[in-house]
């Protein structure tokens, strides 16, 4: 059995990305800066945007399935889990991009275990955590947790005057396995959810800085099931 995470550096994304032009890739990232803001934290925090979409893959792109809440068993996501929360949808331009096709076809090939896409969906996430003079941003504010799907892979995509978003990784245990800080723009950590627990450490605006940003895409891969945005919990292990 392969190891429950693999890290994949930036460059190895950025080659797998290489064919297509570098304002595409440009225009993909700087799609986060359409974000809305995330109305599910908790006190009216303000720090976090966010939109999603599920897709099915085919043999000749992404389809975008309609859409729906995003879901989580209460079991797998005490903060938020039961409540069915609704982002808004990932632009057009973005689920259209071949820049995104090609790169979750790339994470496919990586993932630490076999899936089947004529039978399973994947989620994508954007995600940008603001830090400010005075105020942390949280990306994981349900701390160390699974997220219910089968593999997750957490690509940065821009980190800019910032301080902290450490990724960690444990086994079932709760032992350590892996730490790292992703750096580069397309550094990729994709861990089998399954088989490990994660946490990312709070984000923190860089000194002399009035604001920082921390921006993700999450990709979940998992089951195909009735509704658009159900997420199963993991396979018992």
């Amino acid at each position: 059995m392969p190891e429950p995470y693999v890290h994949v550096p930036a460059a190895e994304i950025r080659e797998a990305l290489a064919e297509h032009d570098e304002i595409a890739v440009k225009h993909l990232r700087e799609s986060w800066d359409g974000l809305q803001a995330d109305r599910y934290l908790k006190d009216g925090a303000g720090y976090r945007r966010r939109r999603y979409s599920e897709f099915h893959v085919t043999r000749t792109g992404l389809e975008r399935v309609p859409h729906g809440a995003f879901r989580q068993a209460a079991e797998i996501n005490p903060l938020h889990g039961g409540a069915a929360r609704e982002f808004a949808p990932i632009e057009q331009g973005v689920a259209d991009s071949p820049v995104l096709d090609a790169l979750v076809r790339t994470l496919l090939e990586r993932l630490p275990g076999s899936f089947d896409v004529s039978t399973g969906a994947i989620g994508v996430h954007q995600i940008r955590v603001i830090a400010s003079r005075g105020a942390e941003g949280l990306p994981a504010p349900e701390g160390i947790h699974e997220d219910g799907h089968h593999f997750v892979a957490q690509v940065l995509m821009r980190r800019e005057n910032v301080e902290g978003g450490v990724s960690q990784l444990y086994d079932r245990e709760m032992t350590p396995l892996f730490r790292t800080l992703l750096t580069e723009p397309f550094e990729t950590v994709v861990i089998d959810d399954r088989r490990v627990f994660h946490g990312v450490s709070a984000v923190e605006v860089a000194d002399g800085m009035p604001v920082g940003v921390r921006d993700m895409m999450l990709v979940d891969f998992f089951p195909r099931d009735a509704g658009a945005g159900s997420h199963r919990c993991p396979d018992p292990r």
